[in-house]
């Protein structure tokens, strides 16, 4: 059983507390440039991967996302970093190759476990099994577009987790606590950290590789706003911890970012700095030999095709 969390916008900073989050509320991330930081539970291992690709400007999610599903550069196969969400040439790599798409063609079973919306995915024509007895979308559904993790497991033909799934525990809302989707007027269960990531684990032990996808971060990183920061990390240290705690011998977690932006509030723009990745379980010895965002997905598929 394998365990990807990609947790958006997040890179490895100073110890300033004056402008990095991280270093005033101690982490799992919270990692720094000069290579200190906390030490990991249950011989965790961190590293320290570019997430530039060698590609001038700053990194994006775009093109991020795509290289950490596809082991390609994406960044380069376009000539620039692609903020927000795939373009047609990004769609067309992500059609050809995939994590979710590799693991299916070596026999292997692969889960999206985050919950969307039935407009959502509506919009986009995605498959699904839910009910459409929600409140309306903030946006209308012609300005929808798919994130890269979205269009990977698209490939899969496979229905999508939704709201009813995450009524029942059988998904998660990206925010881990579904708060988020209540605010909206969603009616759904709050849950813990603790439940969410009991959750989530329950998930993965019935496929070979689960992905969980959280952009929080993100989103508190670019409003810099220390105290919405605090509050989400509080909520994603407990709930990794509890991942962390809940591994069994021979599973793996993987959990690293896409590019910088949280640990660096004093701006709103994403940073050139490198992103943590860290590895628990049977993933903890291959994290030093971890360069870049370019080798994540070939990390996950070898704990596929040798698992523990």
């Amino acid at each position: 059983m394998i365990l990807f969390v990609m947790v958006d916008g997040v890179g490895i900073g100073s110890r300033d507390a004056g402008k990095n989050p991280l270093a005033r509320h101690r982490t799992l991330l919270s990692h720094f440039d000069d290579g200190g930081g906390t030490a990991l539970p249950r011989g965790g291992r961190v590293g320290a991967l570019d997430a530039t690709l060698g590609v001038p400007g700053r990194p994006q999610s775009a093109t991020g996302h795509t290289t950490l599903l596809t082991g390609i550069n994406a960044a380069r196969h376009l000539g620039r970093h692609l903020l927000g969400f795939p373009n047609a040439r990004l769609r067309e790599l992500l059609a050809r190759t995939n994590l979710f798409l590799d693991l299916a063609r070596m026999g292997k079973r692969a889960a999206f476990a985050n919950a969307f919306r039935a407009a959502y995915l509506d919009a986009l024509g995605l498959p699904h099994q839910g009910s459409r007895n929600e409140p309306p979308l903030p946006v209308a559904p012609r300005v929808i577009r798919p994130a890269a993790s979205t269009v990977a497991y698209a490939t899969l033909g496979l229905p999508f987790r939704v709201l009813d799934d995450l009524r029942e525990g059988k998904a998660l809302y990206h925010d881990i606590t579904a708060r988020r989707a209540r605010e909206a007027g969603c009616d759904v269960p709050l849950r813990t950290p603790r439940e969410a990531a009991e959750i989530l684990l329950e998930i993965a032990r019935g496929c070979d590789l689960t992905f969980f996808e959280h952009f929080s971060t993100d989103e508190v990183g670019h409003a810099r706003d220390f105290e919405a920061a605090r509050e989400v990390l509080e909520i994603l240290d407990e709930f990794l911890h509890h991942l962390v705690e809940g591994l069994r011998d021979g599973e793996a977690l993987v959990v690293t970012s896409d590019h910088g932006n949280l640990e660096d509030l004093t701006i709103r723009q994403h940073t050139l700095n490198p992103v943590p990745v860290l590895g628990f379980g049977a993933a903890a010895p291959l994290v030093p030999a971890l360069g870049s965002l370019l080798d994540v997905h070939p990390t996950l598929l070898h704990l596929a095709r040798h698992p523990s």
